[in-house]
């Protein structure tokens, strides 16, 4: 059960997307996502199918760029703690120098991958009665750009180097088998939820954009290195660069820096839609009537990935929504550590009027007092119902459900 629980997490990462009748999946499989996007996007008049198809390949291709460059530039490290930089690569032999601007531009990249994506999928209307079928197993990620699938590319490999923490390959085993799974307007409003989840991540790390402190972390590094190797790392007993020290100097001056006001609001404005859509899946769902390969289903329905779901699951994880667009709002605070229960953090004014934020501040208070204000505070109520209804499984599952 854990086991089909993790799957469908990472899957909900990159996979809940759809394709124009059954020649989609066997062109995916075949030529790959670039030449399926090419031919999709050329199409001058596309039928909602192909409409859909479109910004299912699309989402996938912002995934697979965001490898391409990582790959390029040897960024396959697993100490990585964003979306699109933590998911395992294998490394690179020939990687080209890194460049600081790099994991800016990953993020960037990727945002105007979800936007064509975004575009895509909206212009569906609702009443929409395209019904799209993939082959999961057919999905695979050009990593090293040869346009060629090569051994560890599949999506079932990369589903099985994440639950079990080693790629299939390396330990003798074949990846895990994928199911297929039939899409439809519901799924692709769920689709545009995660591309607006995504954007939000990728628009708050260009807020505060890491460029220059991993500059000045990488120039230390070389000249510390004049004077002999640096220790191993005091958690691996590995010799990595970046260690975790590198790391930890390069996230606090990260945002130790102005963030971008622009970008920052940006990211406040996609975390918002990505509720809306969310909520817009739900509506969707409900009406359906028909029970086929379902990737989230309703009460009524049953899900192609074989997971069950509580008929209450829907309202719970609206609950948990709706306390997050509340603190998204400023209607609801965030309860701080050194102050009573009269008032908290807005999140709202942390994007809408964002600072450099210096840690030992919010430790001590001084940082955190620009954004206290009176108010209710959102409680733990709504989570602790999806939790225990799910037992020690419901962060997996908000993946899955976004």
């Amino acid at each position: 059960m854990f086991h089909k629980i993790v799957t469908s997490g990472l899957l909900a990462l990159f996979a809940a997307l759809p394709a124009y009748a059954e020649g989609i999946s066997t062109e995916i499989a075949t030529t790959g996502l670039a030449a399926t996007e090419t031919r999709l996007a050329a199409l001058s008049s596309p039928t909602e199918d192909e409409t859909l198809a479109l910004g299912a390949v699309q989402f996938l291709r912002a995934v697979e760029g965001s490898f391409q460059t990582r790959w390029r530039y040897g960024m396959t490290d697993r100490s990585g703690i964003l979306p699109l930089l933590r998911l395992p690569l294998d490394d690179n032999p020939a990687a080209q120098p890194f460049d600081p601007p790099v994991v800016a531009q990953v993020f960037t990249d990727a945002e105007a991958g979800f936007a064509r994506a975004i575009a895509s999928f909206e212009a569906l209307p609702d009443s929409s009665t395209a019904a799209l079928e993939l082959n999961l197993g057919d999905i695979w990620f050009d990593v090293n750009g040869n346009t060629t699938r090569d051994t560890g590319e599949g999506m079932a490999d990369f589903v099985g180097t994440f639950t079990m923490g080693i790629s299939p390959a390396e330990m003798g085993m074949e990846p895990p088998p994928l199911p297929s799974v039939r899409f439809d307007i519901a799924d692709a409003a769920w689709a545009t939820a995660y591309a607006h989840l995504l954007s939000g991540v990728a628009e708050t790390v260009l807020a505060y954009n890491p460029t220059e402190p991993l500059t000045r972390v990488i120039n230390a590094r070389k000249t510390l290195a004049e004077y002999g190797p640096p220790p191993p790392s005091f958690l691996t007993g590995e010799d990595r660069v970046p260690d975790e020290i590198d790391i930890l100097a390069m996230v606090l001056e990260t945002l130790h820096q102005q963030p971008d006001t622009d970008h920052a609001a940006k990211a406040h404005a996609h975390f918002l839609e990505m509720i809306a859509q969310n909520r817009r899946f739900w509506s969707l769902v409900e009406a359906e009537t028909d029970d086929a390969q379902e990737w989230l289903p309703n009460a009524r329905q049953q899900s192609a990935l074989g997971l069950p779901l509580q008929p209450e699951t829907a309202a719970l994880w609206q609950a948990v929504l709706a306390d997050a667009e509340a603190l998204l709002q400023g209607e609801k605070l965030i309860p701080y550590w050194r102050t009573g229960d009269a008032g908290g953090i807005n999140l709202k004014k942390l994007f809408l009027e964002p600072a450099p934020q210096d840690i030992a501040g919010w430790i001590q208070g001084w940082a955190a007092v620009p954004y206290l204000e009176k108010g209710p505070l959102v409680t733990e109520g709504n989570w602790m119902q999806f939790e225990n209804m799910l037992g020690g499984d419901a962060m997996l599952f908000a993946i899955w459900l976004n």
